[in-house]
This record gives C-alpha cells, structure tokens and sequence, in this order.
C-alpha cells in the first residue's frame, strides 16, 4: 500500500512486483520472498496479499494493474528505515516502465530471469550466457526429502528450483496445511508453474490422529518404530514406484511438513527405499 500511494496511487502488475522486489531485497530481513517466473522476480505470497486487498476493498484491479482506493498514508505507518527504503526506490525508478524494471532486475539478478519469457528479448547475447550460467542444472540421480516448517512459499520453492528437482512427492496422508501455498490444489499449481510435477503417495503418510501427544524425541521415535513395523511393511509396491520414478526423472524430493528430519516419516520412507533392489543412488536432506 505504501509503494501504491508513493507512486501515485496506481502501478501495473509487473511493475509493483519489480518495485516490491527492489524494495524488499533492500530490507535486512525482507518481507516477501521471491522466485524466477515468467516476467523474472514474483511473490505469490504478495499476489495473495493483493487478492485479499481487492476482496477487501482497500485497491481495485483491472486486467494490468492495482490502484489504491483510499486517501490514507500508509507510509507513515512504516519503520523510518522501510520509509527511506520506499523514497528510495521511488527516487531511482519512477520513470522506469515494466520492460526497464524487467531488465534491470534481469542484469542485477539473473536467477530471476532463468524461466523469463522476455529476457531474450530485453538482454544481449552475453547477458543472455549469464542467465544460462544462474540456471541450476543437476546431473546426479538424487532423492531429495524438504520439509515446508518455518519458511515462506518461497524460499521452498528456490530450494527445489535451485537444487533442480523435476518432481515434488507429497508423502502426507492429509495434504492439506493452514499455511498459505501447502495445500494440495496451491502446491500442484505452484509446482506446475515452474514446471516441477507434482505426484502425491497419501498411502505412505502417518494419520493426523497418530501425531497427536508428541512432546518430546522419544515419542517421536516411538511413532516412526510403529511406522516402519506397519505402514512402509505394507507400502512396498509404492516404494518401488517413488524408486521407478527417480530413476526416470533422477530428481525427485519428498516433502512434508516438519522441518526436523528427525521428527517427520519422510527420513524413514526415503531410507527404507534405499534399501530397495537397484538402489545406486544419493540421498539428501535440504
């Protein structure tokens, strides 16, 4: 709302993600993270925020861009050092259209622009190489297991990106999450949209009513001692199809939620797989 109202009070779509992008990679601790999409530098946690700002009533939109409805400060609401962050950027880029944002933040952060659609035709040649060059590209078979406790949409999709994971499998029984972007119909969109698959295995995950009462590692461990007795004995033909499934798109991750690889399943599914027949791979924690 505060970078609306400095700009005058209405900004297109791509050009208040590249000022909030500007803005937030100012900020010590930022407040919106960001991945590589198809105009660079976006926040889908931000374009939620927008979309609960419309339904509310404090902006409109139109097909390109948002404008402020109000006539009140929100500047002023502000830390002094976000204040002068704002003024800031304002001050360098308020003649800057979307293409000039664009390319700007393509020249200063090429991992943004590894999945653009107009950085081809914003950068040069040898700009273009050093996009290529921020591009992760994996050759090593590897399973990976990520869990989504205490970081943003965000900053879990850039581990996935960044360690070039082709295939996101949702080992929870219930796939759903009070957290923005965790349910199973976000993550598929999410996922979809950076070109990740998605495929979920519901029947290797531990029922919400087991993990009730768990306080401490022993009752952790007393769970998963339960869990590799009864759920991986009887989910063998799975295992061997999350195996299949490496071996054919060689990255893969295993998510859940807990962020302790010694308090979710996911160590013990993803271990007792690799000690299934034609296992000659790595697996890694991230």
């Amino acid at each position: 709302m505060s970078i609306l109202e400095v700009f005058g009070g209405n900004l297109g779509k791509i050009n208040l993600q590249k000022i909030l992008f500007l803005v937030t990679n100012r900020q010590a601790k930022p407040v919106y993270g960001f991945i590589p999409y198809k105009y660079g530098s976006y926040s889908y946690s931000a374009n939620a925020d927008l979309t609960a700002m419309v339904k509310h009533g404090f902006i409109s939109e139109d097909t390109t861009s948002f404008t402020k409805k109000d006539q009140l400060s929100y500047l002023k609401s502000l830390t002094e050092v976000d204040q002068n962050l704002v003024k800031q950027v304002y001050g360098l880029y308020k003649d800057t259209d979307a293409d000039g944002l664009m390319k700007h933040t393509y020249l200063h952060y090429p991992y943004y622009a590894i999945n653009s659609l107009k950085a081809k035709e914003l950068l040069s040649t040898e700009e273009m190489e050093k996009v290529s060059a921020s591009s992760p590209k994996g050759n090593d078979t590897i399973l990976f297991t990520i869990g989504y406790e205490g970081i943003s949409l965000e900053a879990y999709l850039n581990r996935l990106i960044k360690n070039d994971v082709k295939v996101l499998v949702d080992v929870r029984n219930n796939p759903l999450s009070q957290k923005y972007g965790f349910s199973k119909s976000q993550l598929i969109r999410f996922c979809e949209s950076l070109n990740i698959e998605y495929r979920h295995f519901p029947e290797v995950g531990i029922q919400s009513a087991e993990r009730k009462e768990l306080k401490d590692q022993h009752d952790y461990d007393e769970l998963f001692c339960g869990y590799r007795e009864r759920t991986l004995a009887a989910t063998g033909s799975t295992q061997q199809l999350i195996l299949d499934l490496l071996k054919e798109k060689k990255r893969i991750a295993l998510t859940c939620f807990e962020a302790n690889i010694c308090q979710c399943h996911r160590k013990h599914l993803a271990e007792s797989i690799t000690h299934l027949a034609g296992w000659h791979y790595s697996l890694k924690h991230i």
